[in-house]
Parts: C-alpha cells; sequence; structure tokens
C-alpha cells in the first residue's frame, strides 16, 4: 500500500520553535539555518496557512534535540539530555502491569527536571494521566503541553500493545486558533480549558500485562521522534482507509459512491463513520490533494499544469485557485520561495 503523504500547519512548526525563541543566546541555535538544514522554506513562518512536510517536520525536531542536547527543546528549565526518553523507556523493562509501567515512567520524568509531573488520574470507569506544570512560566506554552501530551500518550499506547484507545483528551489552556489541526494528533474528543492537559482511557487496561522487551524498545527508540511527534492516520480508521482508495487510484481520483462500494459500505454508512472520525469524504481529498502537491512541490520540478492533471483538476488555474485557498499562498511562489531558500 502506498505511504500517505503527512503535511504539518506551520503553527506547529513556530510552536516547536517557540522554546529555542524563549532561550535566547543560551540556545546557541540558529534558528534560520536549523530550518535551512531542515528543508524548510524560513519564509514560511510568515505563511499563516503554510504548510511543511512529515519529513521536514521530524528533520527539524531531531536537528534541535541534537544541537540543544535537549528533547524538551528549551521548554524546560533543566534541559532534557538526548537519551532521557529511552531511559523512561527503559525503566519500564520487566514492568508486570501497564499500571505499573505507567508509574516508572512517571518517577523516572520526574527524576530528569522539576518543571513537569506526569499525574495518575481516576475518573468512573475512565483512568488516565495529566501533565501538571509547576513552572508557571511554562504553562503559557501551549506547544509544550501538545508535545509532553503527545509524547508520552503515543509512549503509553506502544506500551500497552498498540491497542489502547484514547477516550478523551483535555488541554490546560483555552481553544486555539489553530485547534482544527489537532484531529489528527490526537485521535478523540477534546476539552479544553480544563484543570491538567490529560488523556483518558478505559481503567480496565491498567491490569494488562506488558510483554515489551529490549529488542522491542530498541525498535520503538530508532523510529523515533517520527513515531510519536506526527500524525498516526490509521487511528481514524475509516478516514485512512478512504484516503488510501483516493491514494490508489489517482489520477482517476473516485467519488464517494465508488469510495463506498471499494469499502463494500453504502453511501451513508461512509458517511456516518466519517462524521463520528470528525471529518467528511470532500475534506479527506482536498486534503490529500493538498498534501501531495506539497510535497510534489518541495521534491521535483514538476510543471504545475502537470501537478494539475495529476491531482485531478480541470486546468492548472483552478488547482492554484483550490491551492491557495488550502494554504493562503500560490503553488508557483511556494516552489520558488522553496528553492530561493
Amino acid at each position: 500500500m502506498l505511504q500517505p503523504p503527512i503535511t504539518i500547519p506551520i503553527v506547529f512548526v513556530q510552536g516547536m520553535l517557540s522554546g529555542v525563541r524563549a532561550r535566547g543566546a543560551e540556545a546557541a541555535v540558529c534558528i534560520e539555518t536549523a530550518l535551512e538544514d531542515a528543508g524548510i522554506a524560513p519564509s514560511l513562518l510568515r505563511e499563516a496557512g503554510a504548510r511543511v512536510t512529515g519529513e521536514q517536520y521530524v528533520a527539524l525536531f531531531a536537528l534541535l534535540m541534537q544541537r540543544m542536547d535537549d528533547e524538551a527543546l528549551g521548554f524546560l528549565t533543566r534541559r532534557l539530555r538526548c537519551g532521557s526518553f529511552a531511559l523512561m523507556l527503559r525503566s519500564t523493562l520487566g514492568a508486570p502491569t501497564f499500571e505499573v509501567a505507567l508509574r516508572r515512567v512517571a518517577h523516572t520524568f520526574s527524576l530528569l527536571q522539576d518543571d513537569i509531573a506526569l499525574v495518575p488520574l481516576r475518573e468512573g470507569q475512565l483512568a488516565g494521566f495529566g501533565i501538571r506544570l509547576n513552572n508557571p512560566q511554562a504553562m503559557q506554552q501551549n506547544f509544550l503541553h501538545e508535545l509532553m501530551l503527545r509524547v508520552h500518550w503515543r509512549l503509553f499506547a506502544w506500551l500497552h500493545g498498540g491497542r489502547l484507545a484514547a477516550r478523551r483528551f483535555d488541554f490546560g489552556f483555552e481553544l486555539p486558533p489553530y485547534a482544527d489541526g489537532y484531529a489528527k494528533v490526537f485521535p478523540g474528543p477534546l476539552q479544553f480549558g480544563q484543570p491538567l492537559s490529560a488523556v483518558w482511557f478505559d481503567a480496565s487496561a491498567l491490569a494488562t500485562p506488558v510483554h515489551r522487551d529490549a529488542h522491542a524498545m530498541q525498535v520503538f527508540l530508532s523510529a523515533s521522534p517520527a513515531n510519536v511527534i506526527l500524525p498516526r492516520l490509521a487511528e481514524q480508521a475509516v478516514s485512512a482507509k478512504v484516503r488510501a482508495v483516493l491514494q490508489q487510484n489517482r489520477p482517476a481520483w473516485p467519488d464517494l459512491a465508488t469510495t463506498a462500494g471499494s469499502l463494500h459500505m453504502s453511501v451513508s454508512t461512509l458517511q456516518r463513520h466519517l462524521a463520528t472520525e470528525g471529518t467528511s469524504f470532500q475534506s479527506l481529498k482536498d486534503q490529500l490533494r493538498r498534501d501531495l502537491a506539497i510535497v510534489r512541490l518541495n521534491t521535483s520540478t514538476v510543471p504545475l499544469a502537470a501537478l494539475a492533471e495529476e491531482l485531478g483538476f480541470a486546468d492548472s488555474a483552478a488547482f492554484q485557485r483550490a491551492f491557495k485557498t488550502w494554504t493562503g499562498g500560490a503553488p508557483g511562489s511556494y516552489r520558488r520561495r522553496t528553492q530561493a531558500d
């Protein structure tokens, strides 16, 4: 199966860089150089609707961690030195249950820094963990909440066996203007303005035996940070299947009825599943075409007319209008800016 393209809103790149900016000269990192080394045009930071490829986003994250020797990217008062995530993961070796593994990660994390505590939570039939920020300055950084919640959630879901379903995500800040970008990153109902940023799952999961050994951990670590910071489209099962059908059949681009037939569903059943996942057929089609366009503009010299045809548009003008709606900029200028930078 073709690997679906992933693109990331530029606001999350800006969030990633905010810890570096807050550190100033202490960070000893040139942001513009780091962006260029990751293949990201610095000028994209000024485009509110711009996006970068998943590969660029992961490359920037890895570069910043390495150059700062800080897996928290400058957000904490004490550096989370490279290897800290691996240490937390390895602390779970031999844990008899998922609950014990969760508590070991929380304890190890507390030994490495002072600003954040991972707090076990219980609410009726739900259990979870919260991100308690002890440093008032850190509480103002939305990206720190997002990063800590996402990384630890992915770690715990993997420890559980990859089948842990999130029942709810809470955020310790008000609804941000870019919240529509959360759907692929946090697969579950979202609540904002909560006392803690937290994730909830079925409490019965706490008693699950842990079967991850040292070899499995090494494989997981070798895929980091991509496997903990990038969206996992498979977490939205039906949406992922629709994207796969669309991608496999391009440039024919099947319509809703044809796609539903390929998935052995009625049109109404498919629409209902997609609505449950917070999306629609047209939204998925536009997102896939947008992501493919951004990847192609970054990695090829394909003429815009050929790219328009590849993406199922009647002509280059129709494609350029759509691209400007998706990103706020024209595809030609996006490519020129990328090449120039």
